[in-house]
């Protein structure tokens, strides 16, 4: 397993060098420039504010610098958007309404949807299996700006029952983003442990167990759940990190300062410092949920060998 986590961590860091690097010079050719007002200022200003942040040097060196700054742990300072902030300090202040309702929307919907494909799978073909089925149709076919919408309306402007928008009564301001967020992976949860367990219910060791007297909740949650999970948390692994890291079009409906709406306004005033920092932090959280993925695999299943065939 230490060997395993080893050679993981070194294929994560080359990953992350790869990502950072493609990313750097991917925004070097978008149009317009990460000086603010760079079409108002004359060409002398220009030229300070450009040696200022080391944007007159030639393109290797600036791409150099910035990764001699990320080993460091240095993501660079925003030059228009928070000007003179570091770009680390402004993720962090953005995290926490994302992280909020991010995990508010995983968690409830995860734990919803696994009880509704439990529920599915040990009643299958009866009406509550026909109405899990709509309800994960339902979750993956519709985007989450339409169920925000319709909970806007319904739940802030008609009920008047939580607010509408912006981030002002913590977790009250948290309700209708996290029910929105939730409905995907509730929908995704559904399906899986519907589907799996109803495939390991028909298996032959199950009848196997059953002639041999288990009980029925010990082959629902022991033998069917604990087998179904496995894909689950393959899908629900980036999911979560999607989620947690905040939602472009959910946040930008609520008017909810996290890193989505910051995401988003940064590319529109060109701010790259922002944009390399919060995509580096998207791939670092990628990539260390990936590697739990994995590891909860051996966990779940000590059947399943993550080195090599070895434990």
């Amino acid at each position: 397993m230490a060997k395993y986590i080893g050679k993981r961590l070194i294929y994560m860091v080359i990953t992350l060098a790869l990502i950072a690097s493609f990313t750097f010079f991917l925004i070097k050719i978008l149009p317009g420039s990460p000086v603010a007002s760079a079409d108002k200022l004359s060409p002398e200003q220009r030229a300070v504010v450009e040696a200022r942040y080391g944007l007159d040097k030639p393109l290797p060196a600036q791409y150099f610098d910035y990764m001699f700054g990320l080993v460091q742990g240095d993501l660079g300072i925003s030059i228009n958007q928070f000007k003179g902030r570091e770009v680390t300090e402004v993720i962090l202040s953005r995290m926490g309404p994302s992280a909020q309702i991010g995990f508010q929307g995983m968690v409830l919907g995860t734990v919803l949807g696994i009880l509704l494909g439990m529920v599915a799978a040990l009643r299958q073909n009866t009406w509550i299996d026909y109405t899990s089925t709509f309800v994960a149709i339902v979750g993956i076919s519709i985007p989450s700006f339409v169920f925000a919408s319709l909970l806007q309306y319904w739940f802030g402007l008609k009920w008047d029952l939580f607010p509408v928008a912006l981030w002002k009564d913590g977790f009250m301001s948290s309700v209708l983003p996290s029910i929105a967020l939730a409905m995907f992976p509730l929908a995704t949860a559904a399906r899986f442990i519907r589907t799996e367990m109803i495939e390991v219910l028909g298996s032959d060791y199950i009848t196997l167990a059953k002639a041999k007297g288990a009980s029925g909740s010990e082959i629902a949650f022991k033998h069917a759940f604990r087998n179904a999970l496995i894909p689950l948390i393959t899908v629900l692994g980036p999911m979560a990190v999607a989620i947690l890291t905040g939602s472009l079009v959910v946040e930008q409906i609520f008017a909810i300062p996290g890193i989505g709406e910051q995401f988003v306004k940064s590319i529109i005033v060109s701010d790259f410092s922002i944009i390399m920092g919060t995509t580096i932090f998207f791939s670092v959280f990628l990539i260390v949920i990936i590697l739990l993925v994995d590891i909860l695999y051996g966990i779940i299943d000590p059947r399943i060998r993550l080195s090599g065939g070895k434990n």
